[in-house]
């Protein structure tokens, strides 16, 4: 069962451009997977079409093997787009060594630990309390889901006095509470815009009196010891790590006791292969891993596969984007992603009539201004 092609469509999910890969073996077995879109997505077509001309010929059903092969393929360590292009690599020779033995990828990695996948609905920003009310409300009814992560600003952080940014954090969040069950869970994603680790600890502050379930990424993830300062100093639990690489950089962050939860992307890292490592170092150090996952249903495939084998995991980030590409997308019952244990590889169905058109769509991350003309993370 040897790696014989390598296959990149252009498509979109959500208003977000998307590479999806399929490899197919030497005997027609078929492995998907989707590339995260850092930003420059156009040249990953071209890297995955490199990276391929090395693993021609391997064996399909050693993903580790040929993970290990790629990491040392380069004299210096891969950066974020090399990382995705081998994670994608990765997932696809899962997909098909699971399906080689006809068993969930899942059984691969050691069995479930678990039954079904506690999920976490994504919302990305801070609507009003009643629009807010009306978006959980649908998503309870449809998906069962009683977990949400919201932007923490109500107004532009750049352009914003700080004090008064985190009291009206506050006062929002507990308008939130009041509008919702009290056994509902929300956590806040401050985006890394932030620069100064005593604002993230303001944050925090303002998010305590009503318990969220983490605050997420307030500051840039380079600086170890910051990370350190703003843990000790915080009373909520504090969320990182979608902007981390290796098992090394994760290493480094619970070592210095950087954080209560690991947000490791399984598409960023270098695919589940890599994914796994980090687990066990956090479980090493006592720390829950809640997957970062605002792609398609492929990643949330390979999430899914990953969580249910895990026994630190804690809940799953989940964007409910329809692709027209993936008629049976893992769908939320009961706020939780249920297992597919008769189904081979990572248990859903690629359409690849609906790939024969290009679907892209232009996006680029805007880069904020200060008023004073300066720059700003976004």
């Amino acid at each position: 069962m040897k790696i014989d092609s390598l296959t990149t469509y252009r498509q979109r999910v959500g208003d977000r451009p998307r590479v999806l890969v399929r490899i197919r073996t030497d005997d027609g077995l078929d492995g998907w997977s989707e590339v995260y879109n850092h930003g420059p997505d156009l040249a990953y077509p071209p890297l995955l079409d490199y990276l391929f001309e090395q693993i021609r010929g391997m064996d399909a059903g050693s993903p580790g093997r040929v993970n290990q092969f790629l990491l040392q393929s380069s004299r210096f360590p891969q950066g974020a787009l090399g990382l995705a292009a081998i994670a994608a690599i990765d997932h696809a020779l899962w997909d098909i060594a699971a399906k080689a033995v006809g068993v969930p990828v899942y059984q691969l990695l050691g069995g479930a630990v678990r039954d079904r996948v506690k999920v976490y609905a994504g919302l990305y920003n801070a609507p009003d309390v009643a629009e807010l009310r009306d978006t959980t409300a649908a998503l309870h009814e449809r998906l069962g889901v009683t977990a949400f992560k919201l932007s923490p600003y109500r107004s532009d952080p750049h352009r914003t006095r700080f004090g008064l940014l985190a009291r009206e954090l506050g006062d929002y969040f507990g308008a939130v509470r009041a509008a919702h069950p009290a056994d509902w869970d929300f956590a806040f994603d401050a985006h890394a815009v932030l620069w100064e680790p005593r604002q993230a600890v303001d944050l925090g502050a303002a998010l305590a009196p009503n318990e969220p379930l983490f605050l997420e990424e307030p500051i840039r993830p380079e600086h170890i010891p910051a990370w350190s300062r703003i843990r000790s100093e915080l009373t909520v639990p504090l969320a990182t790590g979608e902007c981390l690489y290796s098992p090394h950089e994760f290493l480094a962050l619970l070592t210095a006791g950087g954080a209560d939860i690991v947000q490791p992307d399984i598409c960023v890292v270098g695919g589940l292969t890599q994914m796994t490592k980090i687990a066990t170092i956090a479980d090493a150090h006592y720390v829950p891993v809640a997957p970062h996952n605002p792609l398609g249903p492929l990643a949330t495939a390979a999430n899914l596969h990953f969580a249910a084998a895990t026994t630190n995991f804690a809940i799953l980030e989940y964007k409910p984007d329809d692709v027209s590409w993936c008629p049976d997308p893992y769908l939320p019952v009961d706020g939780h992603l249920p297992l597919r244990p008769d189904r081979p590889g990572w248990g859903i169905d690629i359409d690849e009539s609906a790939l024969t058109t290009d679907d892209w769509t232009d996006w680029h991350r805007r880069v904020p201004v200060r008023p004073d003309g300066s720059t700003a993370w976004m």
